[in-house]
């Protein structure tokens, strides 16, 4: 080991042409969170994200490869697009018989880490990952034991004498449960367009700015513990999430809302690379993050990889961005998107059906009370022209938005005739990226994935892709047993 680490050191001075130890690495990773902190301009005090925007740098406009969890961890574990290896539907590969593993040779972020040389933890206890893994291949400690929490012990401090970290910290985000001593009052939230301005969804976005607050709470209490064992320095800490907040027309689908998210990252010894207090406003994908992780401990990166260092004088920008949806729990869709500097162009591969169609949302109460009341709001003619569409028995194969002119998406410019070269041009990108990557999700599902789901959800699964799967298993055509 003590061979490895110094090879891996000059391997890391060779890569940024200095004489440095290795960095540690640091994920804070928060679920269900869009970009609601004060340095994003949100009307909310977040001191500690604050402070890390001041210290290092903040990206305006980071988009998330997919809108659901365990798609996202997917591809930032493999630094690729889900789609490239099959792991695009949500919470596949949880059966024998479905079980998806990953191409020989293709290995985990963390196992790449931990060959280098480096101790590798996850604290926070997700391993939501659509591929066969074996957690404690890839993590020194993979605790499993729910959401960060401030009093739980650093698995750092576990690692050896002079052996960095690479670790990921899942802290709760927009899912929190705590609250903070003050309520956010419902006049202080801002409500996009393509909400009406109820009671329901102010209390709704009221309770987010409240997760987003408990969060940073949490995240001034990492990096406490970091300055306290004196490793603040060479670490090099990045604050993101895995999509936007769990509305409804946010998480799980591919708009802004679903897939821009907050990215700050500090690293105080190196100014060069993260100067402090720099907004950086060019298009990111948070993928990226994986090959800026290995660069920065000077380790090749790998031909299967999708992704690209942040970091350093070889940063090439990218000018478009890619997102993709599948299934997600029980629900069958097929959505692409392209993000470009001013316009985001979505493609919808079943148009027979709502963007509302059932999903686990649905319910009526609880933090999901906004669903019943956007569907009342409808059905009663209640909603303008930029809320109704999204509530609509059917969608365009297209849609096309002008950010310049129409920041919450709200204007489908695909049918105007003055936007037909932009159209055009989006097109091609996103078939592209389907060709290059061997997109995946161009197909359907296979029985084995489908009947995994439809053994869990049996009566929920509404899509026609089931109805095969019906005849053949009777015995699953009901509510399951105990629900």
């Amino acid at each position: 080991m003590a061979r490895l680490f110094l090879i891996m050191i000059g391997a890391v001075a060779v890569a940024y042409g200095q004489d440095k130890s290795p960095p540690n690495v640091l994920w804070i990773w928060a679920e269900d969170m869009s970009p609601l902190t004060g340095a994003y301009g949100t009307n909310i005090e977040t001191p500690h994200l604050d402070r890390m925007a001041r210290e290092g740098v903040l990206f305006e406009r980071a988009f998330t490869p997919t809108p659901v969890c365990s798609t996202c961890r997917s591809s930032m574990m493999v630094g690729a697009y889900a789609t490239t290896f099959g792991l695009h539907n949500h919470r596949s590969s949880r059966t024998k018989a479905s079980r998806i593993h990953l191409p020989e040779g293709v290995r985990t972020l963390p196992e790449l880490m931990r060959k280098a040389g480096y101790y590798t933890f996850n604290l926070g206890g997700k391993h939501d990952y659509n591929f066969a893994h074996d957690k404690k291949a890839m993590f020194d400690s993979p605790d499993g034991r729910g959401f960060y929490r401030p009093k739980k012990a650093m698995p750092w401090r576990d690692r050896g004498d002079g052996q960095a970290f690479f670790g990921i910290i899942q802290v709760q985000g927009g899912k929190e449960r705590r609250k903070p001593p003050q309520p956010t009052p419902l006049d202080a939230v801002r409500l996009p367009a393509y909400y009406p301005d109820v009671p329901t969804l102010r209390r709704f976005f009221a309770y987010q700015y409240d997760c987003a607050r408990v969060t940073d709470a949490d995240v001034g209490a990492i990096l406490s513990e970091l300055e306290k064992d004196g490793l603040a320095d060479n670490t090099l800490v990045v604050f993101h999430g895995d999509h936007g907040m769990r509305c409804l027309r946010d998480k799980q689908f591919c708009y802004d809302g679903g897939l821009h998210v907050p990215m700050i990252a500090r690293w105080p010894a190196r100014q060069d690379l993260l100067p402090r207090g720099t907004r950086r406003a060019e298009i990111v994908a948070v993928i990226d993050l994986v090959a800026t992780t290995l660069d920065a401990a000077g380790i090749p990166i790998p031909d299967w990889m999708e992704c690209r260092p942040l970091l350093g004088e070889g940063y090439s920008p990218r000018d478009h961005v890619v997102g993709v949806r599948d299934r997600c729990d029980f629900t069958i869709d097929r959505i692409r998107t392209v993000r470009t500097d001013r316009y985001r162009y979505v493609r919808n591969g079943l148009t027979d059906r709502p963007y509302t169609q059932p999903t686990y949302k649905d319910g009526g109460g609880g933090v999901f009370a906004y669903v019943k009341v956007m569907k009342q709001l409808y059905a009663e003619g209640k909603l303008n022209p930029r809320q109704a569409w999204f509530m609509a028995p059917h969608r365009p194969a297209e849609e096309l938005y002008d950010h310049a002119t129409d920041p919450d998406e709200t204007v489908n410019l695909a049918g105007d005739p003055k936007h037909r070269a932009e159209l055009t041009r989006h097109r091609g990108l996103l078939d592209a990226w389907i060709t290059k990557t061997g997109d995946q999700g161009q197909r359907g599902e296979d029985d084995a994935g489908l009947l995994a789901v439809l053994r869990q959800w049996r009566d929920r699964c509404v899509n026609p892709e089931y109805d095969a799967l019906k005849k053949k298993h009777p015995e699953l055509s009901g509510p399951k047993p105990g629900r």
